[in-house]
């Protein structure tokens, strides 16, 4: 049974007029009779038939219909199975679709790629939407709460214009880490490096965050033996930044009545820095997603009365390490605290 009419219909017109040819040469050649003239119109007709159909099926008509099949392949990345079937092939329509195949295994990767980033913008716009939401729900509340009479009562009215004000710092922070974060990612941030004490800027946080950490009852020391000059070259502001979030983390999320403790290393050609506190700690399936944008351990504090921060410090945080051509990690244990540790370049 014939399977494929294309090439039946082509070998059938090749044949025809090869044939008709040669028979009408031979009619006139030998001298006009018609048998041989039909002879060899026979004869030709069927060898030609035969191999031009065998040429056109086998080394034509299935390797271009095997490409057909390697593009539907493509979609469904079945790359190996098409290519088996060329592999003892050396022509160009097989070359030609081994390059094909090629080819989609080396964008297979940015195609993923593509199609990670294109999920993760999703992800990242509806948590930036739901950012905005809450500090912008709750000013317009506060603020229509006054503007239908609250605004006479004179408590009522100075707290919530307090809760407005926290709402209106809180999207404020949070449109200035959005913006921190996309200069570090885009590389327009220029870090501007100095030579500097990292145990005096570390102090001249802890006098900074000391109301907050009293507040909670906790300690801000240096490690016993670390408290002389530790000199660094890096961007004093964007370190500074670092370690305000990192003081504030503890301080937020430590034990009431515990410690933050800093502490230096000198590791040769760069120092290493650790912020740890002894507070609940962090269960190890958070810890690999920790420096992840909005990404928070308790959800249940993310929002709550809008202390819960941005969610973007610790992303920043990275960032900024990696700008230093440097790394930051974590570890953790529960009931027995977390310590944050990253290094930055000892001056030449």
């Amino acid at each position: 049974m014939i399977r494929n009419p294309k090439p039946v219909y082509i070998t059938l017109f090749i044949s025809l007029v090869l044939s008709a040819v040669l028979a009408i040469t031979t009619f006139f050649i030998d001298e006009m009779r018609l048998i041989s003239a039909l002879t060899a119109f026979s004869i030709t007709f069927a060898i030609s038939f035969v191999l031009f159909f065998y040429s056109i099926e086998f080394f034509i008509y299935r390797k271009i219909k095997l490409i057909y099949k390697t593009i539907h392949s493509l979609k469904t990345q079945k790359y190996d199975a098409v290519l088996s079937n060329f592999d003892l092939l050396n022509d160009p329509i097989s070359n030609m679709n081994k390059e094909v195949i090629s080819w989609a295994r080396s964008q297979k990767e940015q195609m993923e790629e593509l199609k990670r980033l294109a999920e993760f913008r999703k992800e990242f716009l509806g948590n930036v939407s739901h950012e905005l939401k809450t500090p912008i729900f709750n000013i317009q509340g506060y603020i229509h709460t006054l503007i239908d009479g609250a605004m006479e009562d004179p408590e009522v009215n100075v707290r919530f214009l307090k809760k407005a004000a926290k709402s209106a710092d809180r999207l404020s922070d949070l449109v200035a880490d959005l913006l921190a974060i996309s200069q570090l990612e885009s590389g327009e941030l220029v870090m501007e490096y100095e030579r500097f004490d990292i145990n005096l800027l570390l102090k001249d946080v802890y006098e900074q965050l000391e109301v907050r950490a009293k507040e909670r009852g906790i300690a801000l020391i240096i490690k016993e033996g670390c408290n002389k000059p530790f000199f660094v070259y890096a961007d004093r502001y964007r370190v500074r930044q670092v370690i305000v979030n990192l003081v504030s983390n503890s301080i937020k999320y430590g034990k009431e009545y515990g410690t933050t403790t800093a502490a230096y290393y000198d590791m040769d050609e760069n120092i290493l820095i650790e912020i740890g506190d002894n507070g609940e700690g962090i269960d190890q399936e958070h810890l690999p997603r920790i420096f992840e944008r909005f990404y928070r351990v308790d959800k249940s504090r993310s929002r709550e009365g809008g202390a819960g921060g941005t969610g973007l410090g610790l992303a920043i945080v990275k960032h900024i390490i990696e700008a230093h051509q440097q790394t930051i990690n974590v570890r953790s244990t529960i009931g027995q605290g977390t310590t944050f540790g990253f290094t930055l370049k000892r001056p030449q």
